[in-house]
């Protein structure tokens, strides 16, 4: 039975791109732990950083078709983390709760300010963000693309999926 714990990296990678299943999982098994460390240290929130150690190994595997073997495995990995832990950070930078100020009065008499809020925490994050930096910050879809790092198309749906959901449970709060 082959040790593929005790296979170096170029080994793994090349049984990986062949379809070596457990070299892919003895790649991501050795690589972990710096990559938890890496996303930890630029991230600084522990979920945060966990979400992006996942995300990113997930990339890794998806991508290691096209790792040309130039420099080292883990330096190229250390690239896709620290570039993963950027992305994560900038999807996550504009999102802020909604300010009592902001909007003024809701209209109608059927919710308050609170119960929109609640609403809000029970969409997707992304799409609670985009609602919000639409309808409450006044953003444009292109300003939203930009600051959230996904296509204007992107942001539209969200904008009318969040829309349509904060319809239905502010409606079904009122009756």
């Amino acid at each position: 039975m082959l040790a593929y714990e005790r296979l170096s990296d170029p080994i793994l990678v090349k049984r990986a791109k062949d379809g070596d299943r457990r070299a892919l999982e003895a790649l991501c098994a050795r690589h972990r732990p710096r990559v938890e460390k890496l996303a930890g240290r630029l991230l600084r929130d522990p979920e945060d950083a966990r979400d992006a150690t996942q995300e990113a190994l997930v990339k890794a595997c998806v991508r290691l078709r096209q790792f040309r073997g130039e420099a080292q495995f883990a330096t190229w990995l250390h690239r896709l983390v620290v570039n993963t832990c950027r992305d994560a950070a900038a999807r996550k930078r504009p999102w802020e709760p909604l300010p009592d100020e902001v909007g003024g009065e809701p209209p109608g008499d059927f919710f308050d300010r609170e119960e929109l809020r609640a609403c809000l925490l029970e969409l997707p994050e992304a799409q609670a963000r985009v609602v919000v930096l639409k309808d409450a910050f006044g953003y444009s879809f292109a300003e939203i693309a930009e600051a959230t790092a996904m296509p204007v198309g992107t942001a539209k749906c969200y904008a009318h999926r969040a829309r349509k959901a904060l319809r239905e449970r502010l409606e079904g709060r009122a009756a």
